[in-house]
Parts: C-alpha cells; structure tokens; sequence
C-alpha cells in the first residue's frame, strides 16, 4: 500500500532541495519570485505539501523549456474559480506552442547537421586531393 502524504507534513529547506536535486538557491529564488510561498518561522523556511506541489510543477516546467511567467501563470491558474479545467486548457494552448518551437528546433538542427556532413565530405575530399 502506498503512503499518503498527511496535509500537515512540513519540511525544510534542506529537505525540499534534496529531494527535488536542487540548491538551497534555486529553491530561495522561487520564492522571491513569489512561485512558492513557505511559512517563515524566524529564520527558518517551513514548507507544506501546497510549496512542494508547487515546486514539482515549476521543475516540471523548466525541463519542458517554459519560461517562469509561463509556470507562473498555470500554476495560478489552479487557484482561480474554474480551477483546474482552465488550467488545463491553458497548458494544452501552451504545449501546442512549445511543441511547435521544438518541432522547428529540431528541423534547424537536423538542417545544421546535415550542412555540416557536407562541409566534412568537402574537407576530407580536399584533404585526399592534397595527398
């Protein structure tokens, strides 16, 4: 049986950037950034499960190459009355555009690659003409 999370868990940041493989840095940025937003007890930074579900999606963005005004706004959408099926609708518009930026990314690379071929061909041709 898999274990539950319970809704008062906390964690630190010592904990949260272990286990998202993160610097304690990376994890300070997000909040000034507002994306996340810990309970602050002195100087010590409390994190609930609402930061790490928050942080999960700000990563899983990130590695999909969204910018963070891109994360911000999905992950905001979820708060808003319509709550989760705009989010939804929003982020399928999203993953359209950013599929087809890394569709042409990949296009440009392959048209990269296939120019470099030929200018290797070139030189090697050169090289055995020199011999």
């Amino acid at each position: 049986m898999a274990s539950r999370v319970k809704d008062d868990e906390t964690w630190t940041i010592r904990e949260i950037a272990q286990e998202f493989d993160v610097t304690h840095r990376t994890v300070r940025h997000y909040e000034e950034l507002g994306l996340i937003s810990p309970e602050r007890h002195g100087t010590s930074r409390i994190y609930r499960r609402r930061d790490k579900t928050r942080l999960n999606l700000i990563l899983r963005g990130k590695r999909l190459g969204f910018p963070l005004e891109e994360i911000r706004t999905i992950i905001d959408l979820y708060e808003t009355p319509r709550g989760r099926r705009s989010q939804l609708e929003y982020v399928l518009g999203q993953i359209g555009e950013r599929r087809t930026d890394l569709e042409q990314r990949r296009r440009d690379l392959d048209a990269a690659l296939g120019e470099l071929d030929r200018f290797e061909e070139s030189c090697r041709a050169d090289l055995d003409r020199l011999r």
